[in-house]
């Protein structure tokens, strides 16, 4: 056999290692000479692989990458490799490295040739994002912008609140992945229940709780695929019920909505009820609700489509802080449900939405939605039975107006599960419509709504036993049709360019926020419908993994939550800005330091901004003062730009609460801690409420051997909590998988999902000083951290009630993290200006329900317990005890909340304490033991007082316990 025979044999087997080849005898034909250069040439690049693997050469080489193949193209030479070879980040170095290494393996097979690596069809330097590129190396045909004719759907009438530098104009399709659907013999989840959450509700946190409300603050439109609104509670106001009416001229308009307890297969709400048209003398249309309860109401509103609807319809909301106008542009979103924003309403009809319908257009009016509501798609003859926010987005789609084809995309009638992970993709599509229509179906106009990106948020990115997962994102080059480009010739690597800047700046985030070794994973092109069907770009994000205990930890804890968000919001945010060459500014942290005084007659408030270490460039600029009258409804009354601001002071009787957000180019902050002031009738110098509740926190967990989970289902949520399906039932981790009912380790009950617990709300001065005002004492009120860097004179006052919640240590959620706990209930800083103010003669009341047990941690906050404030901790009262319910107080019981709700924050487990010398038990739990302890002039509570369920019964407790220190009204 000759020499060439015997290599081609070898190869044809698959034998060729590396080794080199043998050089072909002379007189070889020139077509087989070819074939034994490229096994060398690919026989060098395996080895050049392997030298990878085992040192850096510039570009990630896993295990599963492999030399494709070697061809001679137009005088050079083309080096192919799978396309696992971009599955990490591609930079300009690293490019240059490996085509250095590539080209000197090749240079002797391939003498003066030069050497183009490519990998999935691409060469190997486009897969370098833009974000990096040097200005002369941007690809324009990377730059998603179609032309965009008119404003944007919704806007702000007041033009302060459209960032300049930051997502003004610009529309966001998101959502949170799965959710409550139809099997085709019954309703459940999409994944199991584990760690207290199932995947379906735990992104509901992230996503519906955090990364929307940010990219509105920056002015984005959001459009969410499944119900934002959180609460059951809605009311629907269509043209022709009560609470309707028209001023002008009116008549009748296209076909709108039509409200029904349940709609059927195909049925679309939009196509079965009526709408309304303004006349040369319309003026105005409104909507009344009748409300069932006061609270946070998210407001949508529809209209019909015609050619000369308004770009600038002005709908007015009145709620319970004034009056607010939204412009929306009337000429794309019709036939839809679209979001003005959320308010809080009293109860009864005391708020309103009303259109303006002069000016340029006929304008349409419709139906107008308050709140959330249950599901009322009907599967198989029943909805179910469940908050619509907690539904798949495949029936949250019908009940928005999508036509079947887009919710219904699978050839089986009953398979709700894969309409909706294909559904949500086309949808996006839907919204845009005209070339960026449907998959298959180019005859659905959509809603012209200019959808600039789509973002699946997911946490399903594997399983392990210990560790973490980490971050894992997915997007797609090829597309439905294989172009590789969207309509209108954008190339879909700019999907590549959005997936590696999230995802950079994510872990980047993540890595320096908690734990240093935080998993980058994979970045997959990938045919996932969420990443591939949507005709803009789309990122799939798998943030981490719902099934790992390790990534769990971090998920269930709301501050994690917030800082991915935030990450996200800025990968996402620069991504955006870049497409259009503008600028993007992240918005700034909530301002902190509070303090709400009465000087000179005049409510004065200061504060301090709070600094961003991951953005620097996020700082304020300027400050909005939201003033509240009462418990329901914030108005905004000044901007400035000092960190101070003297406002009017409240009548006498009257709780005026104050809170701050931080405004900068890029948008507005999350707002400040409430605090709150009053004026007694009587006048007198004011006690000071200090707010000493920051906490919010993961449930409590235990992790030893054989037994690791969370022992708490809910921990504090940061405001409404979303995520929790109820408390975990298996502990052992060798418990393996059996199938969704029974997920082995980590599996949990259901008892609390669907349910909304509400956790910090981070506005407690205001119940206190209610109870304050009712029993004649003024109040003036600052936070805890006022009080520890001595901003604020404690002298000033006859008394101070420190409110601690449900503060305590709170260690980070790595297990391994090294950094001190947070949230520590009575820190040193706190503990000397409380210390030295009991020395002037001043009077302390202290509440919570941790901070007793909190101290005991520390053998010199413990004895500053037990000297100054004469207690000693005696454990903790399960809220499964009737001795856990309520407080016995000189023979009469006083209840406090301890179950899980939306509207009152649960205590659980609260301390016992017990009187040290010369100290008295003044108030004690249903067993006997102590929960509120008098010494000296000190008074110390074992439970909030806030979470007091009775007003009245809290006014006449701290009355009683003032008037013991001797604190008089006046």
């Amino acid at each position: 056999m000759s020499r060439v025979a015997l290599l081609i044999g070898l190869l044809l087997a698959g034998c060729v290692g590396t080794e080199a080849v043998v050089e072909p005898s002379p007189g070889t034909p020139p077509e087989t000479e070819a074939r034994v250069e490229r096994a060398r040439a690919m026989a060098a690049l395996v080895r050049v692989l392997d030298g990878c693997r085992r040192q850096d050469c510039g570009i990630q080489v896993g295990s599963g990458v492999e030399v494709d193949t070697v061809r001679v193209e137009g005088g050079g030479v083309v080096a192919a490799f799978s396309r696992d070879l971009g599955d990490g980040p591609v930079r300009p170095a690293g490019v240059a490295a490996f085509e250095r290494e590539v080209a000197r393996a090749l240079a002797p097979i391939y003498p003066g040739r030069p050497v183009r690596v490519e990998t999935r069809g691409d060469a190997l330097a486009a897969l370098v994002p833009e974000a990096v590129r040097p200005p002369g190396e941007q690809d324009p045909e990377r730059r998603f912008d179609p032309p965009v004719t008119g404003p944007p759907l919704v806007r702000p009438a007041d033009a302060r609140r459209q960032p300049s530098a930051g997502l003004a104009g610009r529309h966001v399709a998101l959502w949170p992945s799965h959710g409550w659907l139809w099997t085709g013999t019954a309703w459940s989840w999409q994944r199991p229940r584990l760690f207290t959450s199932v995947e379906d509700l735990l992104t509901v946190g992230f996503v519906t709780q955090e990364l929307a409300p940010m990219l509105e603050r920056a002015g984005a439109v959001t459009l969410l695929a499944r119900e934002r609104d959180v609460r059951a509670r809605e009311v629907v106001v269509d043209d022709g019920d009560p609470g309707y009416a028209e001023v002008g001229t009116w008549s009748d308009g296209p076909v709108g909505f039509d409200g029904r307890t349940a709609y059927g297969d195909g049925q679309n709400p939009f196509q079965l009820g009526t709408s309304r048209l303004a006349g040369p003398g319309g003026r105005e249309a409104s909507w009344t609700p009748d409300l069932p309860e006061g609270g946070a109401y998210a407001v949508h509103v529809s209209y019909a489509p015609g050619p000369d609807r308004p770009q600038a319809a002005r709908y007015v909301v009145q709620h319970a802080g004034g009056r607010e106008t939204v412009l929306v542009n009337q000429q794309m979103g019709a036939g839809t449900w679209v979001y003005l924003g959320t308010w809080e309403f009293a109860a009864g009809t005391a708020g309103a939405v009303s259109l303006e319908a002069g000016g340029e257009g006929r304008a349409s009016a419709d139906a107008v939605r308050f709140g959330g509501g249950a599901g009322n798609v009907a599967r198989d003859g029943a909805t179910s039975g469940r908050p619509r926010w907690v539904e798949a987005s495949r029936y949250y789609q019908q009940f928005a107006g999508a036509p079947a084809a887009v919710y219904d995309v699978s050839d089986e009638p009953d398979s709700d599960y894969v309409d909706d992970y294909r559904s949500r993709g086309e949808w996006a599509n839907w919204l845009r419509g005209g070339a960026f229509a449907p998959t298959g179906h180019p005859e659905i106009a959509g809603l012209g709504i200019p959808v600039d990106a789509v973002l699946a948020w997911h946490t399903d990115a594997g399983v392990r036993r210990d560790g973490l997962i980490g971050t894992l994102v997915i997007y797609n080059v090829p597309g439905m049709d294989s172009t590789r480009t969207f309509p209108g010739g954008t190339s879909r690597l700019a999907n590549r360019d959005l997936a590696d800047e999230v995802q950079t700046r994510l872990v980047s985030d993540l890595r320096q926020r908690y734990t240093p070794d935080w998993p980058r994973r994979p970045m997959w092109d990938r045919a996932y419908s969420e990443a591939t069907r949507p005709q803009v770009p789309a990122l799939l994000l798998e943030l981490l993994s719902h099934q790992n205990f390790g990534d769990m930890r971090h998920a269930l804890d709301p501050r994690f939550r917030f800082d991915a968000a935030r990450a996200v919001y800025k990968g996402l945010g620069a991504f955006l800005a870049r497409q259009r060459g503008t600028a993007f500014v992240p918005q700034p942290l909530r301002p902190t330091h509070l303090v709400a005084t009465v000087e000179a007659g005049t409510l004065q408030v200061r504060w301090q901004p709070q600094p961003d270490p991951l953005a620097p460039e996020a700082a304020a600029t300027e400050y909005v003062v939201y003033t509240r009258d009462g418990t329901l409804g914030w108005a905004e009354a000044t901007r400035t730009q000092n960190t101070t601001v003297r406002l009017p002071a409240p009548p006498p009787g009257v709780v005026r609460s104050v809170r701050v957000g931080a405004v900068n180019a890029g948008g507005e902050s999350r707002p400040s801690a409430a605090l709150a002031v009053g004026i007694a009738a009587a006048g007198g110098r004011p006690v000071l409420v200090v707010d000493g509740f920051d906490r919010v926190a993961g449930p409590d967990l235990v992790d030893e051997p054989g037994r690791a989970g969370f022992v708490d289902p809910v921990g504090v949520p940061e405001g409404l909590g979303v995520v929790t399906v109820g408390r975990q039932r298996e502990f052992d981790p060798s418990e393996e998988y059996v199938d969704d009912a029974s997920p082995g380790w980590g599996a949990s009950a259901a008892d609390l999902e669907g349910t909304p617990v509400l956790g910090n709300t981070r506005d407690h001065a205001a119940a206190h000083g209610r109870a304050l005002l009712a029993q004649g004492y003024s109040f003036v009120s600052a936070s805890d951290e006022a009080v520890e860097a001595g901003t604020v004179s404690l002298a000033a006052y006859p008394a101070v009630d420190l409110v601690l919640g449900l503060e305590r240590r709170t260690a980070w959620p790595s297990a391994g993290d090294v950094r001190p706990p947070a949230y520590e209930a009575l820190p040193d800083a706190l503990r000397q200006r409380l210390g030295a103010y009991l020395d002037g003669g001043g009077a302390l009341v202290v509440s919570g329900a941790h901070w007793a047990s909190d101290a005991a941690n520390d053998p010199v906050s413990a004895a500053w317990v037990r000297e100054r404030l004469g207690v000693e901790p005696a454990g903790v009262v399960a809220p499964s005890e009737a001795a856990g319910r309520a407080l016995r107080v000189e023979g009469r019981l006083v209840p406090f909340v301890t179950a899980f709700g939306p509207d009152r924050t649960a205590v659980r487990s609260p301390d016992a304490l017990a009187p040290s010398e010369r100290a008295a038990v003044t108030a004690s739990y249903g067993d006997g033991r102590g929960a509120a302890v008098s010494f000296r002039r000190t008074a110390s509570f074992g439970i909030p007082l806030e979470a007091i369920e009775d007003p009245a019964a809290l006014a006449a407790l701290l009355g009683e316990v003032l008037g013991r220190l001797d604190v008089a009204p006046r």
